[in-house]
């Protein structure tokens, strides 16, 4: 079956103007352009809308989408099965966050009380649980199942102080990248190594123990796999780049 841009716009529920900015962006070409100038759109390309379409539902930006289908190794079985994953942790952290908001309207009306730890550790698990689906067989398989269950422990150890704490340095060092990178810095120079040194403190909140090796295997990470580049770059591009290259001008001194 074939369709033209306002049929397939009411069949996938996106605008026909987002159809028309998607083929400028060469992130899904029609099948075809009409003798009358229409853009025909064929199974192949109703299959990659649907895929553009839960990889924008998961948050990640254009450039990191067709970077993802454009690869000569994907492989939509895959991307579907993982899709499915992240969308049933997805339905279980809601169903927690849910039991969370039950438990505290319950001690409103003056039942059992919560504990401190209970009203934050959902918050907290998300977190865990969001990182494991991202990244989780990369990041297993670099370091190992063992130091990876010691940094999520460690996350959800975390007091509300100290989580609070980790996101707002989170938060900061996101900042300052795109700040060097519009400006020019060097990795190498002062505000780098300082971005470098941030980002060594984000770290020791969730391993047990630091060293250099592991820390500079990581800021490889961000330049190798598409889906940390697209999170350090959703402001700037060059962001993941920048602090590949200030973690391993750090992590040589």
């Amino acid at each position: 079956m074939e369709y033209t841009v306002k049929a397939l716009a009411e069949l996938s529920g996106v605008t026909a103007r987002t159809l028309r900015w998607y083929d400028q962006k060469g992130l899904l070409k029609p099948l075809r352009v009409s003798d009358a100038g229409y853009r025909i759109y064929g199974p192949e390309q109703v299959d990659r809308l649907q895929l553009i379409l839960f990889y924008r539902a998961l948050g990640l930006e254009l450039s990191a989408i067709r970077s993802i289908l454009d690869d000569p190794g994907f492989d939509r079985l895959a991307a579907l099965q993982s899709h499915l994953a992240e969308l049933v942790g997805r339905r279980e952290q809601l169903e927690k966050l849910i039991l969370t908001v039950r438990k505290t309207i319950e001690e409103a009306k003056g039942g059992t009380a919560m504990s401190d730890q209970e009203k934050f550790e959902a918050f907290k698990r998300r977190t865990v649980e969001a990182n494991e689906r991202a990244y989780g067989a990369e990041i297993r398989a670099q370091y190992g199942d063992t130091e990876v269950d010691r940094a999520n422990a460690c996350v959800l150890s975390l007091t509300q102080e100290e989580y609070d704490q980790w996101k707002s340095l989170g938060d900061e060092i996101l900042a300052a990248l795109a700040a060097a990178v519009r400006s020019g810095e060097a990795p190498s120079g002062l505000e780098g190594q300082r971005i470098a040194a941030l980002h060594r403190r984000w770290l020791s909140y969730s391993w047990e123990a630091y060293t250099p090796q592991a820390h500079a295997g990581l800021a490889e990470l961000y330049v190798c796999d598409s889906r940390f580049t697209a999170y350090y770059d959703r402001e700037v591009s060059g962001c993941a780049a920048f602090l590949r290259d200030a973690i391993l001008a750090y992590t040589k001194h």
